[in-house]
């Protein structure tokens, strides 16, 4: 059975999948705004939470800012620490702990993400010379 998505929620998430990119509620709510769908922003942040909450975005924390985009696929990241520079990883080196995961504590896990923090070579190179 599908889930029963208010109109704000169905906007939200066809903009998400439009976009290429992690955005903030605050971005969000700018560019349905430019597309003339007015929300108020109280209600974008009400909707993805329940959309969060049903599985059907994908929410990550970078510098303190929730970063919302379409459920696609399990995310890993090389994030430094000086200049912000987020680096996206291919390979999931934690997929079938996953798989084990779900199955031994019976729960049903709509995404992961992996994200290791340092120095990128520009920032690492200008702190040790």
């Amino acid at each position: 059975m599908k889930d029963q998505r208010t109109r704000s929620q169905e906007r939200i998430l066809d903009l998400l999948k439009t976009l290429n990119q992690a955005v903030s509620a605050q971005e969000i709510y700018i560019e349905l705004r430019n597309r003339s769908q007015n929300l108020g922003l109280a209600t974008v942040y009400r909707s993805l939470e329940a959309l969060k909450l049903a599985g059907a975005v994908q929410v990550r924390t970078l510098n303190g800012e929730s970063l919302y985009s379409s459920l696609k696929q399990d995310r890993h990241h090389l994030t430094c620490l000086q200049c912000g520079e987020s680096q996206p990883i291919e390979q999931c080196p934690v997929r079938d702990l996953e798989t084990q995961l779900q199955t031994s504590h019976q729960f049903k896990i709509f995404y992961h993400t992996l994200e290791f923090f340092g120095l990128c070579d520009r920032c690492g190179s200008e702190v040790h010379p």
